[in-house]
């Protein structure tokens, strides 16, 4: 967790301590992913039944307990599965920009590339989507910026390079991005969504 407050403060030299290490993957996630990942879902479980949200209308719209805890559950899943698939790209695809970093050293990556958008999270307990939506996109530019910065370090190749390498990772991600959201409206359509509380 002490790298989260250097990413912020001064992300080139975390960035080089975190190369250092030899992390492994279960201690990158137990030390890292696993708290981290958390706050979006259990926010998002809090502000959807507590709080609830508005479109257009006064009506304040909130989810079913149950209904809520399902999404959590399985947006907490996905977000662990989609770390390691990440890392395990960046090993992929390390050999063709000339990096040989272990699958540990990419998922690491990958983990505290992210971190910005875990602690984004944190919006969720106030679900007020224009807000949400402006944090989200001011975090999700700090992850493309620990990432661009990140990648040359930590894979150990030149700036070039990383800026190449980074750009495939970022399109990695966004496939993936667009692969669980069609997955998500495709499990809506077949009636697997949320119950709304009446």
């Amino acid at each position: 967790m002490g790298h989260v407050w250097g990413l912020f403060a001064h992300p080139e030299k975390e960035w080089k301590t975190i190369r250092k290490e030899n992390c492994t993957i279960g201690r990158c996630y137990c030390s890292h992913v696993f708290l981290l990942a958390a706050i979006p879902p259990i926010a998002g479980y809090i502000g959807t039944t507590q709080v609830g949200w508005q479109i257009l209308t006064s009506e304040v719209h909130r989810l079913t307990h149950q209904s809520a805890l399902w999404i959590a559950i399985l947006s907490y899943l996905t977000i662990l599965v989609a770390v390691f698939t990440i890392g395990k790209m960046i090993h992929w695809m390390g050999q063709t920009y000339g990096a040989r970093r272990s699958l540990p050293q990419c998922i690491a990556l990958a983990a505290y590339t992210a971190t910005p958008l875990f602690l984004m999270g944190v919006m969720l307990l106030y679900p007020l989507l224009w807000l949400n939506l402006l944090i989200g996109l001011v975090a999700l530019s700090y992850s493309v910026y620990l990432l661009y910065l990140g990648v040359p370090i930590v894979m150990g190749i030149t700036k070039e390079r990383g800026f190449l390498f980074a750009s495939a990772v970022l399109a990695v991600g966004l496939v993936a991005l667009v692969a669980v959201l069609a997955a998500t409206v495709i499990l809506w359509d077949i009636g697997i969504g949320p119950a709304f509380a009446s």
